[in-house]
């Protein structure tokens, strides 16, 4: 399908080897969608993969796309594909080793899918997939969190960290944390009970102890997130190594975190979203001809008080 544009790069490094570049849309395989998208949203993890951090599972062949969250119109499926149809509004993330949201169209895989309700709007939606995602993989799948325990999350507002704030209240945690001091007031809004100043308070001197520590900021030390904990909590840790997951086998509190979509856990943030119970807030949305500059900008550090969104229409 020719006449397709999207962000893509043909070496790994930084803001500079971005451009626009017209592409081809493969047909989508067994278990594969193809999306027109609408909207995409911005995540670290876009320059990440850009800068060659995880080039061992990206690998070298170019040129890559950029991309992982977006919304769209399912405009093909291929053999096997049971959940989707052609003309369905969508929402989730693209291949992690392929990318492409930043994009007029791409295939991902059927799993890393789910409709859009009626009462979400494409914009809405296409924050949702990696916060929601990544979040949901931390607190449900490996802190198996309960009603009643008390969370801790560290940058409870920035995207992860909200998702995180509204997951936990959702299974009805008790939920403390620590963001900007012009952040604070929305945390509370979402339901975070104590929160605290990351800039003006030493987390050391909380007295409060915790059944799940969830460094949503990556900025914590281990020693810090574990002392934390009441015995039996996990400390979730959103910037794993390989020397972490080694410690994780003998560590039982310390649960590295990567973000690994299903369709299960999209369906429930689908449902939660249109109920109202679960939404990234939006920052900015530019058209993907002023997306690298955005892309730039928040990588440099600015900060919107929401997700950056790139418009494709």
């Amino acid at each position: 399908m020719p006449g397709f544009q999207r962000i893509q790069y043909n070496r790994y490094g930084g803001p500079e080897v971005m451009r626009v570049e017209d592409f081809e849309l493969p047909a989508p395989g067994n278990g594969e969608v193809a999306v027109r998208v609408k909207f995409a949203a911005i995540n670290p993890i876009d320059w990440k993969l850009r800068d060659g951090q995880m080039k061992i599972v990206t690998g070298r062949a170019f040129p890559r796309a950029m991309g992982m969250d977006f919304s769209g119109i399912v405009t093909a499926v291929g053999n096997g594909v049971t959940r989707l149809k052609v003309g369905d509004a969508v929402f989730g993330l693209a291949r992690f080793k392929d990318s492409g949201a930043l994009g007029h169209a791409l295939v991902t895989k059927e799993a890393f899918l789910a409709k859009k309700p009626d009462s979400v709007s494409f914009e809405e939606a296409a924050c949702l997939g990696t916060p929601g995602v990544t979040a949901w993989n931390g607190l449900i799948d490996k802190a198996k969190l309960q009603a009643n325990q008390h969370v801790f999350i560290n940058g409870c507002a920035g995207a992860v960290g909200e998702a995180a704030v509204q997951i936990a209240r959702l299974f009805g945690a008790v939920v403390s944390g620590s963001c900007s001091a012009r952040d604070m007031e929305r945390a509370r809004s979402l339901g975070v009970q104590t929160v605290h100043d990351y800039r003006t308070m030493d987390l050391s001197t909380i007295a409060t102890r915790f059944d799940v520590v969830f460094d949503t900021a990556a900025t914590m030390t281990m020693s810090a997130g574990t002392a934390m904990l009441r015995r039996g909590g996990v400390y979730l840790d959103l910037n794993p190594s390989p020397g972490k997951f080694i410690r994780a086998i003998v560590d039982r509190r310390l649960k590295p975190v990567i973000g690994s979509p299903r369709a299960d856990i999209l369906e429930k943030l689908a449902a939660a979203a249109g109920e109202r119970k679960f939404r990234i807030p939006i920052g900015e949305i530019v058209a993907l001809n002023a997306a690298i500059q955005l892309i730039t900008e928040l990588e440099e550090g600015h900060k919107l008080g929401g997700k950056g969104l790139v418009a494709m229409e």
